[in-house]
């Protein structure tokens, strides 16, 4: 750390022998001095402590004041992956309806390799069709009833339809473009379990829900006397993996289609439609049945964490995003029908890390940085994009395996040597 910039100034200094002594902690620099300042001597404290020197945390564009407001607490630097593209992606949604480059953030070899071939073999067979069919975020807090009998009032308090218009009344006091969309009671023993469900617009949701349903428990605390015992109680469900999601879906349930003609299966897979069918068969459908897995895809998670770094999601949503079905089957032309159905797409184009320089970069790749309008548009736009890119990266990773490449691909662009 030779240039000016990474020293410390005199004033710097004597808020580092502070922070050192202990009469400064990290999470109170801020108000003593400027963002920048305050990353710098965190990792400078961070360095003394691991007797050690930092040579590339400290290099990166985010802006410091943005990202320590919305996204990051005790920020010290950034840490960079490299991004890629693979494209481009013919789309024929109803949102996304166009030909996109993908960008792809990640650190395993062969990745966007993979998804680039994948949407070769797209553009060759017309485009990826996709639909969306439900969207909605939910929260799901947990009451504790006194005994069965006032359990079973509150259950069917909660179902009346003028208890959910006041529901939805003071739910959407508390945002401008939230709704409340419904609420599913579950019972277990004498605790009630509330899912309540949102349309989010462009945002993926999850402060503006919780805000909202939180304003919900303080009306059914003064009009019913119900006692609220958490905020979530896990049937929301979020960031792991659930049934309930993969059934009622959540986010985004969408589903992405494509038909291959056998000879673009045969000249630009190497394989025959038969034998993706087969791989897929006995891999994403008897042996996830097998490991009792949620999810029956050959590595949709893959994607949907390249796309999400790149973009700014919550990579944690990357859980339920991985329960995606893929299917593969002959038609009567001996074409390979593929799909792949997402029960929970949690993602959006406005909030969370949506603001960061690089990753709206990245968004404005696929035309889809910020508000939609109608409100709305682009985080299904987004959407679509996503299940179209792991739809070719399914393609081409069953392809790869159907015609036994899968380990010298690795060999050859993962560069791995063990």
């Amino acid at each position: 750390m030779a240039t000016e910039n990474y020293e410390l100034n005199e004033d710097e200094k004597l808020l580092f022998e502070k922070i050192i002594a202990g009469d400064l902690a990290f999470h109170r620099i801020e108000e003593v001095t400027d963002p920048e300042s305050a990353v710098k001597l965190r990792r400078f404290a961070v360095q003394e402590f691991g007797k050690l020197e930092f040579e590339e945390i400290q290099n990166f564009s985010l802006d410091v004041e943005t990202a320590g407001k919305k996204n990051i607490e005790n920020m010290i630097g950034a840490v960079q992956i490299p991004l890629g593209v693979a494209g481009p992606l013919n789309v024929n949604g109803e949102y996304a309806n166009s030909k996109y480059y993908i960008p792809l953030a990640t650190t395993e070899g062969a990745l966007v390799a993979s998804i680039n071939r994948g949407c070769s073999v797209i553009r060759k067979a017309g485009g990826v069709n996709v639909r969306i069919f439900e969207d909605e975020m939910t929260r799901a807090p947990v009451f504790k009833l006194e005994n069965l009998d006032r359990t079973k009032k509150f259950y069917d308090w909660v179902k009346k339809p003028e208890t959910f218009s006041k529901f939805k009344e003071v739910a959407e006091k508390t945002t401008r473009f939230g709704k409340l969309l419904k609420v599913q009671p579950f019972v277990s023993g004498n605790y009630v379990y509330l899912r309540f469900s949102y349309d989010t617009k462009d945002a993926m949701g999850m402060n503006m829900v919780t805000i909202a349903s939180d304003a919900i428990l303080h009306l059914i605390q003064d009009e019913f006397g119900a006692e609220p015992i958490s905020l979530s109680g896990n049937m929301c469900t979020d960031k792991k993996p659930a049934a309930i999601n993969t059934i009622l879906g959540r986010g985004k349930t969408a589903v992405a289609e494509l038909t291959i003609p056998a000879d673009i299966v045969k000249n630009t897979l190497k394989c025959t439609p038969e034998s993706m069918v087969q791989v897929n068969y006995s891999k994403n459908m008897l042996g996830s049945a097998r490991a009792g897995a949620l999810g029956f895809n050959a590595h949709a998670a893959n994607i949907i964490a390249a796309i999400f770094l790149a973009c700014g999601q919550d990579a944690a949503h990357v859980v339920e995003g991985s329960t995606a079905i893929t299917t593969m089957e002959l038609n009567k032309y001996e074409q390979v029908h593929c799909t792949v159905t997402f029960p929970a797409l949690a993602l959006g184009t406005v909030g969370g890390g949506t603001g960061l320089g690089t990753q709206r970069d990245c968004l404005n790749i696929l035309g889809v940085a910020g508000a939609g309008t109608p409100p709305g548009s682009n985080a299904k736009k987004f959407a679509e994009i996503v299940a179209a890119a792991v739809l070719a990266g399914e393609i081409s990773l069953i392809g790869a395996q159907a015609a036994g490449q899968l380990a010298r691909a690795h060999a050859q662009l993962g560069r791995g040597k063990f």
